[in-house]
């Protein structure tokens, strides 16, 4: 029996293996691989200056890109802190102070920020100025933390309660501005002891839910406008015209990270459950059969010039990996979790053949490629949210905005295969 039982078992291990995916070994080697494509990339600051064109930046040589405080700092730095805390390795700490200590100056200023935009794109590095100042202890940190704090108190609201995105777009909410401003919200009020906010950080999901979520399909549209008043806004609904995969994926990463704050006993917490529930059994029915990746138009697979889209999946890998660790969501998820990651990994990462003439990417290191550069509502030049317009937006590798995520998306991986 004995003899049988260790055969059996010689079968069954690697099978286990396969489970999760033939790229087991290598889930957190990925997220560090792509940590350090970032640190090549990036060496004394992060983001650019925004452009007409969203690829205008990427003709200037990476030392002259001037930099701005920005959200992608927020994503992929977050990533980062993850990184640090999952490997114990200070690298990714020590360079995340490097960034930020780029834009904070002695007394606290945050260089190029200007909170009277009031624009939600500018509070998500927060989250490392509460984290830097927990680690160091300098005043600077907590001082800018405050400010990014006071403009959510000043944010101009809808009248349902939403937060504008920003000030220029009156009355209207994206699934974007859930990520931009809510888990700082959430992680400020924990550390402030202030949980009298943790009703509206709440509701913010429940209202954005409650008017974008369409009846038939379940996924949500990518904003909303209370006014009606928008060219892109549909005249009884207030609805953008479209599903874009990403515009869900910051929603998602929003509800699983608020979830880390929001107190277990709290007698709301379970709304926000339900909400993630909804959303992840909604786009599951809209995987890509083949690949397990998401469409960039969520829900017209393979029509004239959709593409399979980086940032939007590993933002939903992220996203759902973590809710089943985390038993938001049921194990059932998996086989579909799995399908994904496998497809992540396949279709979007790329291993460096050679080394670029200015060294900033050397060969071996690795890139993720197949994100939309970017995607908004209105504007100038006016986007009106069609599909036309998201087919054509530029796309862009290692963008800042995917590999985020990205690194999260194989950090929770990992967590979950040891779990």
């Amino acid at each position: 029996m004995k003899r049988k039982l260790k055969i059996i078992l010689l079968f069954v291990i690697p099978s286990l293996g396969g489970v999760w995916g033939g790229h087991c070994f290598a889930q957190i080697n990925y997220a560090k691989q792509m940590a350090t494509t970032i640190m090549n990339q990036y060496k004394d600051s992060m983001v650019v200056k925004k452009y007409a064109s969203h690829l205008e930046q990427d003709k200037l040589p990476v030392g002259n890109r001037p930099a701005n405080w920005n959200y992608e700092i927020g994503v992929v730095l977050m990533g980062f802190e993850r990184l640090a805390k999952h490997t114990g390795d200070n690298t990714y700490m020590n360079y995340t102070k490097h960034i930020v200590d780029h834009f904070i100056k002695d007394d606290g200023t945050i260089r190029t920020y200007m909170m009277e935009e009031y624009n939600s794109d500018m509070i998500p590095p927060g989250r490392q100025l509460l984290r830097l100042h927990e680690i160091y202890k300098e005043d600077k940190y907590k001082i800018a933390a405050q400010a990014l704090r006071n403009q959510i108190s000043w944010q101009p609201r809808n009248q349902a309660g939403g937060f504008w995105h920003k000030l220029k777009y009156p009355s209207q909410m994206w699934l974007d501005g859930l990520y931009m401003v809510e888990p700082f919200y959430a992680e400020y009020s924990v550390i402030n002891n202030q949980p009298q906010y943790f009703n509206d950080i709440i509701n913010q999901f429940v209202w954005m839910e409650k008017y974008s979520r369409d009846a038939k399909t379940g996924l949500l549209y990518h904003g909303w406008d209370e006014s009606r008043l928008q060219k892109w806004a549909n005249k009884k609904t207030g609805l953008s015209p479209e599903f874009w995969s990403r515009s869900m994926g910051w929603y998602m990463m929003a509800l699983v990270d608020v979830l880390d704050f929001i107190p277990a006993n709290h007698p709301r917490r379970n709304e926000l459950i339900k909400i993630l529930n909804r959303t992840t059994t909604a786009l599951i029915k809209f995987q890509d059969a083949k690949s397990g990746v998401w469409w960039q138009v969520t829900n017209k697979a393979n029509q004239d010039k959709n593409y399979l889209e980086s940032s939007g999946t590993a933002m939903f890998v992220f996203s759902i990996a973590k809710a089943i660790r985390m038993k938001y969501l049921p194990a059932t998820f998996n086989a579909a979790l799995q399908k994904a990651y496998n497809g992540m990994i396949k279709e979007f990462v790329k291993e460096d053949a050679n080394a670029s003439p200015d060294d900033s990417v050397g060969r071996g290191q690795y890139h993720y490629m197949q994100a939309v550069a970017g995607a908004g509502l209105g504007g100038i030049p006016y986007r009106d949210g069609t599909y036309e317009y998201y087919v054509n937006e530029p796309r862009r590798d290692d963008d800042l905005k995917a590999i985020g995520p990205f690194i999260q998306a194989c950090i929770e991986m990992e967590l979950l295969k040891k779990k």
